[in-house]
């Protein structure tokens, strides 16, 4: 029997879509990553800089991607970005299958699919209140956290038989196929309208945007607490585990932790607490306890069971933060208020991860992660002494923009 939520065919396509486009996104990075040392006769250099210039424009376009999306309607830029996405996807392919790989044309492409990226995430976010009701958002960001967490276990995998059978490059060219099936059924969406009026100058939007964010006090508190979790967490998680757990733990850990990223998405789907936000705060206190058990050399099957804690919190507060936003913002400025809150979030990964080698060589890869965790276990509490963040109600309409 299909979930009430499926029944809404405006969101049956919509959850289909990003099910075949978020499949060929998890398959990338290992297609990229092996078709790039392929093509390069190894050279890790080519790598670094083909995954460099794919995040740079995510970061530097995030905010007018926003802006965007809350002028134009959203299936336009969604329709707009998949097909781009596949057709830059698709002749960074041919240059592989052709032999005719070369750094410069292989990174413009590249290039050219982290802008587009920083266009479809906001538009994302503000096109779920379009489709559903009000008092279905929180069951359909569950079933698209699945999805995306499907997708994430799935899709390197897939990525990686397909390289080993038929060569990089084919998976690459899987990954461009992928956006037209998606493209497809964003296409059969409703129409939908421009979210705000574009009279008032897109400068004075973007400025909007983020004072929108500033005033909003559970949002802001909010945002901070994950900027913290990235900067504390991300770098420890991805250089320190490896080195702790060694490589069969590891890959044992990352399927744990996908296992609690599968599960929460049936948690989240059913359970509907008066205060949801306030509780994915407290699910946050999950995130670190893998790291925070590699850090005191605890047993094998303690430090699986925090794995599959951590993916259960990452994925309740990543669906309470989207419902809150959904449930609580005026659609004229959800895009950009959720561009702004992610590009804080985003800016502190690169800077843990560039600290983490440093601060590792001076006190040790134990005493490091076992106060990341511990920091950002108390960072995650702090949003919760504020009485916007603790009070804010599940299943409220949105309020108008703060004064």
């Amino acid at each position: 029997m299909l979930p009430p939520l499926l029944h809404h065919r405006a969101f049956r396509r919509f959850l289909l879509g990003r099910a075949v486009s978020l499949l060929g996104g998890a398959m990338a990075p290992v297609a990229l990553a092996f078709a790039v040392l392929d093509a390069a006769d190894g050279r890790a250099a080519d790598l670094g800089a083909v995954l460099a210039v794919r995040m740079l424009p995510l970061l530097g376009l995030l905010l007018l991607g926003g802006a965007v999306a809350d002028r134009l309607p959203r299936r336009t830029v969604l329709l707009t970005t998949h097909l781009g996405a596949g057709l830059s996807q698709g002749a960074a392919a041919a240059l592989l299958l052709t032999g005719h790989y070369a750094l410069g044309p292989f990174a413009a492409l590249e290039f050219l699919n982290g802008a587009l990226t920083a266009f479809t995430s906001p538009a994302l976010r503000g096109v779920l209140p379009e489709l559903v009701p009000s008092d279905q958002l929180r069951p359909a960001n569950a079933l698209l956290s699945t999805a995306t967490n499907g997708s994430k276990l799935l899709g390197p995998p897939l990525a990686g038989l397909l390289v080993a059978g038929a060569g990089p490059g084919w998976a690459v060219a899987l990954d461009a196929l992928g956006y037209l099936p998606a493209a497809y059924l964003l296409a059969r969406l409703p129409a939908g309208r421009a979210a705000a009026a574009p009279s008032s100058g897109l400068r004075r939007e973007l400025r909007e945007g983020w004072s929108v964010l500033r005033r909003t006090r559970w949002a802001w508190w909010t945002t901070w607490s994950c900027c913290a979790t990235n900067l504390l967490l991300v770098g420890p998680w991805q250089i320190l585990g490896p080195q702790l757990a060694g490589p069969a733990l590891w890959g044992t850990l990352l399927s744990a932790r996908g296992a609690g990223l599968l599960l929460a998405g049936t948690a989240a789907y059913r359970l509907a607490p008066r205060r949801l936000l306030a509780t994915g705060q407290l699910a946050g206190l999950l995130l670190p306890l893998p790291l925070l058990a590699l850090g005191r050399h605890t047993p094998g099957p303690w430090l699986l069971a925090a794995a599959l804690a951590s993916g259960l919190g990452l994925a309740l507060s990543a669906t309470a933060w989207d419902t809150s936003l959904q449930e609580h913002l005026p659609n004229g400025v959800l895009s950009r208020v959720s561009a702004n809150a992610d590009a804080l979030s985003y800016l502190a990964i690169p800077l843990g991860q560039l600290a983490c080698g440093p601060l590792t060589t001076h006190f040790g890869a134990p005493p490091l992660a076992t106060a990341a965790a511990l920091a950002q276990g108390s960072l995650t509490l702090l949003p919760l002494l504020s009485p916007a963040v603790r009070r804010l109600p599940h299943g409220s309409t949105p309020a108008p923009v703060p004064a």
